[in-house]
């Protein structure tokens, strides 16, 4: 059954450890390792301001941190500064050079279908299909998502994409997807999830349990939309993989929520 937004979470110790610190930034406890996706820790980037709450800050070190692509809202070099210098970056193939000319030395470009391990920890780069391109002068470089498996851990963070014919079965099985449901306005470009086209992304992944994200927690300057609109593709999207992927538990999250185990 889809969840609701869970807006005071109840600490339990089973699971995968999840905070959504907003747009598509997580803070994951995989238990024999802690991951920070897409890291997005500031109130402004670009020309957008955060909506939702400012979240507490995640631990500066993770295990490692993985970058989805090189858009602004998804590889963000100040926010990335903000963490120890000895955290991995995991980034697409093509992206290592950036990080590397702004002082990030720990660097680990991925291909998809690539793989990296830390320990427990093993990250594999999954294809993705959205611009790459790091506007407006570049570089360009693939974007990817990335599997995240750890003893007793799977689980897919899927960037930013619009359906692709590999994402069928992909990882399974898995206990928690990470999906974006929408965008930071009103409409969305080419390359993204809509709340029915990441319902039909569930169905393809058969997660035992989804969160959905990229939506709600950052907009235009000047765009104001009310609590209502921002929460709306998260519960459009719960209400479809209900009817659609009835096996698959949606958690909605509230961006700046504490930690919550799921799966």
């Amino acid at each position: 059954m889809a969840g609701t937004e869970a807006h005071h979470p109840v600490e339990t110790t089973k699971g995968t450890g999840v905070r959504f610190l907003g747009h598509a930034t997580f803070e994951l406890d995989l238990g024999a390792a802690t991951v920070l996706t897409d890291p997005l820790l500031r109130q402004r980037v670009t020309f957008l301001r955060r909506l939702a709450p400012p979240p507490r800050p995640p631990s500066p070190t993770p295990t490692a941190v993985v970058v989805s692509h090189l858009h602004h809202d998804h590889c963000d070099l100040r926010s990335l500064a903000l963490l120890a210098p000895s955290t991995p970056v995991v980034v697409p193939a093509g992206g290592a050079d950036l990080l590397r000319r702004h002082g990030f030395d720990a660097v680990v470009p991925l291909a998809a279908g690539q793989s990296w391990r830390a320990g427990g920890l093993t990250v594999t780069a999954t294809p993705a299909r959205h611009s790459g391109r790091r506007e407006p002068w570049g570089p360009s470089a693939g974007a990817v998502g990335y599997l995240l498996e750890t003893p007793g851990h799977r689980v897919y963070f899927a960037g930013d994409t619009d359906l692709f014919a590999q994402m069928e079965g992909l990882g399974a099985p898995l206990d928690l997807a990470l999906v974006p449901v929408g965008g930071w306005g009103p409409r969305l470009g080419p390359g993204h999830l809509d709340p029915v086209r990441a319902a039909e992304a569930v169905a393809r992944l058969r997660p035992r349990v989804v969160v959905p994200m990229h939506y709600g927690s950052f907009g235009p300057l000047g765009y104001r939309p009310s609590v209502a609109t921002r929460r709306a593709p998260a519960q459009e999207f719960a209400r479809e993989v209900h009817r659609r992927s009835p096996a698959t538990h949606v958690r909605v999250l509230a961006p700046g929520s504490g930690r919550t185990w799921v799966a």
